[in-house]
């Protein structure tokens, strides 16, 4: 039986989405979809990757999990969804939260140097993580 945890079920979400939030909230990594596929699964064996993905694109645009995109590469889920940056591994790809405040300046050069209205901006470090800077 699935045990969902209490501030799960009073969102008024389907048994596959709870699942789905309940895997991305325990984790401490930013999963895939396909990671979050695998541990739905050990929850609700009968789940389909179908449902999976669609409970992720909901649970994003309902402002439940994050998505992080680092280019051509397959995305993340995130569990914070308030602004905060990254830190990636080129080497093993492990992905980081970092919490750090951004100058007002800084967005305000951005915008001014791309002609983007700004909506939001994000740092992304991307270099070697301890582990793989040791090797």
């Amino acid at each position: 039986m699935v045990q969902i945890n209490d501030n799960i079920s009073d969102l008024g979400l389907t048994k596959q989405r709870e699942v789905v939030l309940q895997v991305i909230r325990d984790s401490e990594q930013h999963l895939t979809a396909n990671e979050v596929f695998d541990q739905a699964k050990g929850l609700l064996p009968t789940i389909s990757f179908a449902t999976v993905y669609n409970s992720l694109r909901y649970l994003k645009d309902a402002g439940h999990i994050a998505e992080i995109q680092f280019g051509n590469g397959a995305s993340r889920f995130d569990k914070m969804t308030s602004r905060h940056d990254h830190a990636i591994c080129v080497k093993c790809g492990k992905l980081v939260d970092m919490e750090l405040e951004l100058p007002a300046e800084l967005v305000k050069l951005a915008a001014e140097f791309s002609k983007f209205k700004p909506e939001s901006l994000e740092l992304t470090l991307r270099g070697l993580c301890p582990d793989c800077n040791q090797k």
